[in-house]
């Protein structure tokens, strides 16, 4: 134990960062097998997933990993899930019972922003992929299991729950970012308004999951903007 320890900490920053991002993400797979063999359903499981590795993007931060290993980590699980449509690479893609693209464009958007902000201002690539995470994952959790007031737009099934649901935590993670980054201003508080009403009309109004590459390019961009 204490040769790993000491091999673990001789190792170059990067490498030791790569390491820890790796066990969180190898937690989130042991999650998403228990939850599995609970019996839970193929769309909870994409959540926790969904929400999961999102999370991943707040140890980059902590840890100012380089550019290039979240750009090359978006090109390579672009690839994989693209191929992961045509063969059984990721079944758990298409096991929701709908036509989606939601993961390929979840890894293309991670790519975008990190290109976009990562070098000059990381907490925007932050807020965009967090809006993302966790109001598109509770949104669709809180819809699917408390949802009783439908709404139709082009044809897709919403719930007002669901969407009060995505405004509310795009609001609170937002403003925690900023909180964190620019202290307790005002424009902490009233810029995730905008921020939060944008992802929320992205979301209602994206099909075949592209909002997972609408709101996080949305929300990033307009925290960018009404911040300047």
């Amino acid at each position: 134990m204490l040769r790993f320890f000491d091999w673990f900490l001789s190792l170059p920053s990067t490498g030791l960062h790569i390491l820890v991002v790796a066990a969180w993400l190898g937690l989130v797979v042991l999650l998403a097998k228990g939850l599995s063999r609970s019996g839970s359903s193929a769309e909870v499981m994409r959540k926790v997933v969904h929400m999961g590795t999102g999370n991943v993007i707040l140890l980059a931060w902590w840890l100012q990993m380089p550019a290039w290993i979240g750009i090359g980590a978006s090109v390579l699980f672009s690839i994989v899930t693209l191929l992961s449509y045509r063969f059984p690479i990721l079944p758990g893609i298409n096991s929701v019972g709908r036509k989606s693209l939601g993961t390929f464009f979840y890894a293309v958007s991670i790519g975008v922003l990190t290109v976009a902000f990562w070098q000059t201002h990381p907490h925007y690539a932050v807020i965009g992929i967090l809006v993302m995470t966790w109001g598109d994952g509770l949104a669709a959790l809180v819809g699917q299991r408390w949802g009783q007031h439908p709404y139709k737009l082009w044809n897709m099934q919403k719930t007002w729950e669901g969407s009060l649901t995505m405004l509310l935590v795009s609001y609170a993670v937002s403003s925690l970012v900023l909180l964190g980054v620019q202290g307790n201003i005002w424009q902490t508080w009233l810029i995730p308004i905008g921020i939060a009403i944008t992802a929320t009309a992205l979301e209602a109004f994206s099909n075949l999951g592209i909002d997972n590459l609408t709101v996080p390019i949305g929300s990033a961009i307009v925290a960018f903007l009404l911040n300047r």
